[in-house]
């Protein structure tokens, strides 16, 4: 997918963007959530500044407002809100998740990018990730392109599923379908040798 419309409207081949608009269109329109969430961070400034860096980006000027979002989003992903001004290398794995999804859902992205969400968390920590995840997608109706190697992941996340080997697609389809019965050998191995018969 080249083309792309953008937020003004107008429909632009991505490879031809200036990069004052990509920069535009990766700061609003786009999300990133690292799976290492210090990548998808800036360790240094507080959690209310990054969340409220990608509000300016979007034009947004007013502190109080801007402010005012932060405390909203941290309340969104279950971080108490007096931690605003504390800097994230202070959080725990799991709070520094949630706040780099709470930094990239501020700007209600219409496509956001997850490469291994829940990757390097403990499990009660995963399981309340992918339900705020999962919560968050529905209510934002939010367009999800996630990359997993964590079959019950991508069960619980997503309505298709594309299965890769060696950088090329070779199945894909509905979630249930592909995991339930698939048919090409190597996602045959896949599924067995992961999700329980």
């Amino acid at each position: 997918m080249r083309a792309l419309p953008l937020r003004d409207g107008a429909t632009r081949d991505l490879a031809e963007l200036g990069e004052p608009e990509r920069t535009l269109l990766f700061r609003t329109d786009w999300g990133y959530v690292h799976q290492d969430a210090a990548c998808g961070l800036r360790m240094g400034v507080s959690a209310g500044a990054n969340i409220g860096e990608r509000r300016i980006a979007a034009g947004g000027r007013h502190y109080g407002r801007i402010r005012e979002a932060a405390v909203s989003w941290l309340d969104r992903v279950e971080i108490d809100h007096t931690r605003i001004d504390d800097l994230p290398r202070t959080y725990s794995g799991g709070m520094r998740q949630r706040l780099q999804i709470a930094r990239n859902l501020v700007t209600r992205p219409r496509l956001l990018f997850m490469d291994e969400p829940t990757g390097g968390l403990d499990v009660s920590v995963q399981a309340r990730i992918l339900d705020l995840l999962r919560g968050l997608i529905a209510d934002f109706n939010l367009t999800v392109v996630i990359v997993t190697h964590d079959l019950a992941v991508a069960r619980l996340l997503s309505h298709r599923i594309v299965v890769m080997k060696a950088g090329d697609v070779i199945e894909t389809g509905l979630t249930d379908q592909v995991l339930d019965d698939p048919c090409e050998p190597y996602t045959q191995l896949l599924v067995s040798s992961i999700l329980p018969p």
